[in-house]
């Protein structure tokens, strides 16, 4: 007699715990309980009449059986999100351009601007992926993602956008009522803030780092104030009247219009050249909605159009994420 197979969500959990080996984080992942991830996990294993996991007090792992059905799991998973993305395109069709990009990009360059693509691309209609997560272009259904980081990612085709710089700024309302700031010494009278970031061997400018541009090599940097994002950063110059170090290219508009002023001619630049990348599908290279979009970003962000642009040759076929 034929057996049930357990369905996607229940597999989707199995595979969770499976990679991870661990139910709390699997449960996380999946939006469950760790006991209802060990509920699942004892239903699929009733249904299939097998044991799975060995389970002790500290830890789990996958049984000889386990891990027969966690490749095919983890395969058949993969190969249904593909369909799905696949399927999610062709509905679409061609006169929508799917783009992922960063919270933080969207609000403070790309969706300012977005009328203006509207008006030299009529018959193209944007729609969003807001995250910074890791996506699989066919899998996720993205056409075009803008990524930070160093422009190098696997079956893919990136464009430099601009450079990263980071600079002081504060609120208009501290140079006319806060103490003077003459020189960047002066700046050590105020609350200083900043994104503190890092990843390998990258790290995000600092008041520390900053202060070394300006000449100033024994600054003390225990009373900074770190933030996790930039966004946090200028609503605390704007609104609580601290000075902040803040990516140039993303408070252009506030500089322009008047709600933050940049202090001195200093800026930092990210470690390693890495800045925000244009990034899209090398099989999809030749798409003419990424090519007006292309075309239309690079001029937006003042780079000749495609001098800039990378590409990683590797075998076609092959999955690309961002």
């Amino acid at each position: 007699m034929n057996r049930m197979l357990p369905g996607t969500r229940a597999l989707r959990t199995f595979e969770a715990a499976g990679r991870h080996l661990n139910f709390t984080r699997a449960a996380e992942e999946v939006g469950l309980t760790p006991a209802a991830v060990s509920y699942q996990i004892k239903d699929i294993e009733d249904q299939l009449g097998v044991v799975l996991f060995t389970r002790t007090s500290r830890s789990i792992r996958l049984t000889p059986a386990g891990a027969v059905l966690f490749e095919a799991t983890a395969e058949a998973l993969d190969t249904l999100q593909r369909a799905a993305g696949r399927a999610r395109r062709m509905v679409r069709g061609s006169a929508q351009l799917r783009v992922s990009l960063g919270a933080r990009f969207a609000t403070n360059w790309l969706l300012p601007r977005l009328s203006q693509f509207r008006a030299a691309n009529p018959t193209l209609e944007l729609t969003f992926d807001i995250t910074d997560q890791i996506r699989d272009f066919e899998a996720d259904d993205i056409d075009v993602a803008i990524r930070f980081g160093t422009g190098r990612h696997d079956h893919a085709r990136s464009d430099r956008l601009f450079d990263t710089v980071v600079v002081a700024v504060c609120c208009p309302r501290l140079l006319e009522s806060g103490p003077r700031l003459e020189e960047p010494r002066d700046l050590v009278r105020h609350t200083l803030c900043y994104r503190d970031w890092k990843t390998g061997d990258m790290v995000w400018p600092n008041w520390r780092m900053w202060m070394a541009a300006a000449g100033i090599d024994d600054f003390d940097d225990s009373r900074c104030v770190a933030f996790s994002d930039t966004s946090q950063v200028v609503q605390a110059v704007a609104e609580a009247g601290a000075v902040g170090l803040a990516d140039l290219a993303m408070i252009a508009g506030d500089l322009a219009q008047g709600r933050l002023v940049r202090l001195f001619d200093i800026g930092v630049g990210v470690a390693r050249g890495a800045t925000y990348h244009l990034v899209y599908p090398d099989n999809l290279a030749q798409d003419p909605r990424i090519l007006a979009f292309r075309e239309w970003m690079l001029a937006q962000a003042g780079q000749p159009g495609g001098a800039s642009a990378t590409q990683n040759e590797l075998p076609s076929g092959s999955s690309s994420t961002v």
